[in-house]
């Protein structure tokens, strides 16, 4: 059953977000997130959703680690809530920060390394109140935010990631509206890009200072594939995306600079001018990990589709037009690959040519770990109570196979973390797709752990046992 050889002390995880299985939105002190407001304006989120209950997961902790045991899980990722720690950006709410101090606490129990995400998309709604990511002050907000979360768990916490995929709740959220805070606007966008950025480098130095010991960071990347290789106009629409999408990401973070091409594609909206004196310095601090999401490529054209093609969003295509991308046209016409229940193509040899070529681009690359990995399915419930998933199993095993094919192309992968561990909020689809390997009612909040869940367990058990017989005398 499993993939190739991965390479011994490989790291086999699972990963949620706070806003999305915890629930208890005002309970033990928590103030509104973003996500908690966004959710109450009428059509934000399908079928009109909440993440007030999600999938309960701040009264049912205790059970959820104990899952996570029965998988045999080396890692968990989690997500802190800023607005349970600091509500209102106010003083800390101790109550909040000894949910996650008994998070860690069972975890380590475990035998499961704690792998702690800063920001996962829900900014207190006070600060957005203020200008959001828009404004600059709120880059310094973060970074107290993380010092005080350091000072409560670092005695415990290794492993530490400031931000989680911040395309999305910068410009998703802030020109897409798509995302919390729902907002318009591009310029706001572009600040908000830049301030996240800065917040990650304010909190990578202060972090460093306070004695963290692993920093990084993870990114949502693409493979930016032109329709047409051969028409220049494709070629052109895939520059550009790959420079929003994953160069005006990576390059500030590992090189110090902008792409030039990025600047000037956005230049209509004064981007350098959010740029000051010593940002770029702050924001290249050196990480020791980076963290890698993707699910699936873009398959991009400059030419608009046919009327009757079917539709595909994406970050640079909003239904109000293309702020950034110096086009009116930007379209991701299908190629004839299977999708998932997100309309998302299946092309598991995307992931390896991705993390193939970081290593290849980058010199300073420091280690990648693949941060969220998975796919929804329209799951049954059969009649015994069980989940045969078998799409996210064959989804899930080509997507490991692709990982050690890209390790054995020398891409220095170290950890693997499936999306999901359980079905839950899924943010403006709500709880329309279940993304888990562990399938939640969310009447009655029971756990079943379906068969994608058996599956990783089994191959977490083969490759600990692979490990155990190579290491023996």
């Amino acid at each position: 059953m499993a993939p190739r050889n991965l390479p011994p002390g490989f790291l086999w995880g699972s990963a949620t977000a706070a806003a999305q299985i915890e629930g208890a939105a005002h309970e033990d002190g928590k103030e509104d997130s973003i996500w908690d407001a966004f959710a109450r304006v009428p059509g934000a989120v399908a079928r009109g959703d909440s993440p007030a209950v999600a999938v309960d997961h701040y009264h049912r902790m205790p059970d959820d680690v104990a899952l996570m045991r029965e998988l045999g899980l080396d890692s968990y990722r989690f997500s802190v809530s800023w607005a349970r720690v600091k509500p209102g950006d106010r003083e800390p709410n101790r109550a909040g920060l000894a949910f996650y101090s008994r998070l860690v606490d069972e975890l380590l129990e475990a035998g499961i390394l704690p792998w702690l995400t800063l920001y996962h998309w829900d900014l207190p709604q006070a600060l957005e109140e203020k200008g959001g990511w828009a404004n600059r002050d709120t880059a310094y907000r973060f970074r107290d935010y993380a010092a005080l979360v350091h000072e409560v768990l670092g005695d415990r916490v290794t492993h530490w990631t400031t931000f989680n995929e911040p395309l999305c709740s910068s410009l998703i959220g802030y020109a897409g509206g798509e995302h919390a805070p729902g907002r318009s606007e591009p310029r706001a966008a572009l600040a908000a890009l830049h301030h996240q950025h800065l917040a990650h480098g304010l909190a990578t130095r202060a972090l460093r200072e306070h004695g963290a010991q692993q920093l990084g960071i993870t990114l949502n990347l693409t493979n930016a594939v032109p329709n047409d290789p051969d028409d220049p106009v494709d070629q052109d629409a895939a520059r550009r995306l790959d420079a929003i999408w994953n160069r005006a990401f990576l390059e500030p973070l590992l090189l110090g600079a902008y792409p030039a091409d990025f600047v000037e594609d956005v230049r209509e909206h004064h981007f350098e001018g959010l740029i000051r004196e010593g940002d770029l310095e702050t924001i290249a601090a050196p990480i020791d990990f980076l963290g890698v999401n993707h699910y699936h490529d873009d398959n991009v054209s400059g030419h608009p589709l046919p009327p009757d093609a079917p539709r595909v969003l994406r970050p640079t295509d909003y239904a109000h037009g293309n702020p950034f991308v110096g086009s009116e046209h930007l379209t991701f016409p299908r190629r004839g690959l299977p999708r998932t229940a997100m309309d998302w193509e299946i092309n598991p040899d995307g992931l390896r040519q991705l993390l193939v070529r970081l290593g290849r681009e980058y010199p300073t690359l420091p280690p990648l770990y693949v941060t969220e990995n998975g796919s929804a399915w329209d799951d049954v419930v059969e009649q015994d109570g069980s989940i045969d998933d078998e799409p996210r199993v064959e989804y899930l095993l080509a997507h490991l196979e692709a990982v050690a094919a890209a390790i054995e192309d020398g891409a220095d992968v170290r950890g693997y973390f499936v999306w999901s561990l359980l079905d839950n909020f899924e943010w403006a689809w709500g709880y329309d797709k279940r993304f888990g390997i562990v399938h939640v009612d969310y009447e009655t909040q029971k756990r079943t752990v379906k068969r994608s869940g058996r599956v990783y367990a089994q191959l977490i058990s083969e490759a600990r046992a692979a490990t155990t017989a190579t290491a023996a005398p």
